[in-house]
């Protein structure tokens, strides 16, 4: 199992950047897509999942309306468009997998529902 998570880097603030992450070794159908982000010296958090089955996506609030989940199940890729982003965006985001078969739910923002976990890429915003 593999996820690979890229498309990090610095923006200035209200800029935008699309996160990546390629997921191979599992049936990705199966699974329910998050990404997470911990920024320095806090705890990581969910900010969005998406499920493989259905597309139904769950948004932390604080990034609703700024940050778009999609997946392309022709390429196990799923994507993370973000937005007007602020500084205090800036973090380590992470993608992970869950196996879950059904809607995506807020449940979905807890990193103890997922099995495997990427490495992560850096985005900072500047102000």
């Amino acid at each position: 199992v593999q996820l690979q998570a890229s498309g990090g880097g610095l923006v200035q603030a209200g800029g935008s950047l699309k996160l990546s992450c390629a997921a191979s070794g599992f049936t990705f159908d199966d699974y329910a897509i998050g990404w997470f982000r911990q920024a320095p010296g806090k705890e990581r958090e969910g900010i969005s999942c998406i499920s493989s089955s259905d597309g139904s996506t769950w948004y932390l609030d604080s990034v609703k309306g700024r940050f778009t989940i999609s997946s392309d199940n022709a390429t196990n890729t799923v994507y993370l468009q973000m937005n007007v982003l602020n500084p205090e965006d800036t973090a380590v985001y992470y993608c992970a997998a869950a196996w879950r078969m059904g809607p995506a739910s807020p449940q979905l923002l807890m990193s103890y529902e997922y099995d495997y976990w990427g490495q992560g890429t850096l985005v900072t915003v500047s102000s």
